[in-house]
């Protein structure tokens, strides 16, 4: 069974910087689709950053330009670099995954991943 556990979650002021990681453990496979989701309260979970398979990266629009999405496939890691951070950044963020397919046209939709992590929270103060 597929584990996904995040870290690297904290706070800072905007215009700072985080680098969030997923670890990812047991047994997956070479074709995949992970991404990472963020969630405040009362609001739906929102696609922020994906990675396929195929080392095709897709962002929302509101972190283009200032986040960036890797894999590791050596470390079997999924990190997220979040810079010029905002307020409105701030939200509990999920790794997520699914295998055996591709990201297809809903990459950003949570509906598309089937595996989860617990979350790690990230708050931008102004």
């Amino acid at each position: 069974q597929v584990q996904l556990v995040e870290s690297g979650g904290g706070s800072v002021q905007t215009g700072g910087s985080l680098t969030l990681s997923c670890a990812v453990s047991g047994h997956t496979y070479s074709r995949y689709c992970m991404g990472w989701f963020r969630q405040t309260p009362g609001k739906e979970r929102e696609g922020v950053a994906v990675v396929d398979s195929d080392g095709t990266t897709r962002y929302a629009e509101s972190v283009k330009g200032r986040f960036t999405v890797s894999k590791d496939n050596a470390k079997n890691t999924l990190a997220l670099q979040m810079n010029s951070l905002n307020p409105e950044d701030t939200g509990m963020y999920y790794c997520a995954a699914r295998f055996l397919l591709a990201c297809g046209r809903r990459y950003l939709a949570a509906s598309t991943y089937n595996i989860w992590g617990q979350g790690t929270q990230v708050t931008v103060s102004s």
